[in-house]
């Protein structure tokens, strides 16, 4: 059976995301046009501005999808992975499970983050977009943290626990041992289960 129309129009989506992902990431905001994203993806000019409207749209549907996943719209707090972490009753793995979680996560957009994050000084749009990303990781810490603390007293305060928790599983700390330093991913997560719990649990 050939592909409905709406399938095609979800592959050319998906080929333009790929696409505008790699030349992003290769060579930054300002490097990267859409004439460029078309011509990798095979696909008309007019078919992005179409599709995605502007530039700037398309590089946020691109975080939104790459911080999920895939294109379903669910908060990352109702993922399987985050219900998951909220759900789990012994301390310790509750932790495991939250840096395996942002794991899964950083690998997908760590790098996007990073062109984000140095374009948006520049570029008030993309600026709000940054403190945007910036304000959803922080409410996931202090979710997931509050709700560590009702499963174990921390060595902590509240706040304090979801500062550390916000920075240690942040693109910043992650790029810098895992882009910069060629920490494997594994690596990183064995090491910030590691400090999570030597920093937060008695």
């Amino acid at each position: 059976m050939p592909p409905t129309r709406a399938e095609k129009a979800r592959a050319t989506r998906t080929r333009i995301l790929d696409a505008a992902h790699e030349l992003f990431v290769a060579n930054g905001w300002t490097r990267t046009s859409v004439e460029d994203v078309a011509r990798t993806a095979g696909v008309a000019t007019q078919t992005i501005y179409y599709t995605f409207g502007t530039k700037h749209t398309l590089f946020k549907e691109l975080l939104d999808v790459r911080v999920a996943g895939d294109h379903d719209d669910v908060a990352t707090l109702d993922r399987p992975w985050a219900r998951e972490v909220l759900t789990e009753p012994d301390p310790a793995r509750h932790l495991a499970l939250h840096v395996a979680g942002a794991r899964g996560v950083l690998e997908r957009v760590a790098p996007l983050l990073r062109v984000l994050r140095d374009a948006a000084p520049g570029l008030p749009a993309l600026a709000d977009l940054w403190a945007a990303n910036q304000e959803q990781r922080r409410t996931v810490s202090a979710t997931l943290t509050a709700a560590l603390a009702t499963k174990s007293p921390l060595r902590t305060s509240a706040q304090a626990a979801t500062d550390i928790t916000h920075a240690l599983l942040g693109p910043d700390t992650y790029g810098t041992l895992v882009l910069d330093l060629g920490w494997s991913p594994q690596a990183w997560q064995d090491w910030a289960t590691d400090a999570l719990v030597r920093q937060l649990l008695p």
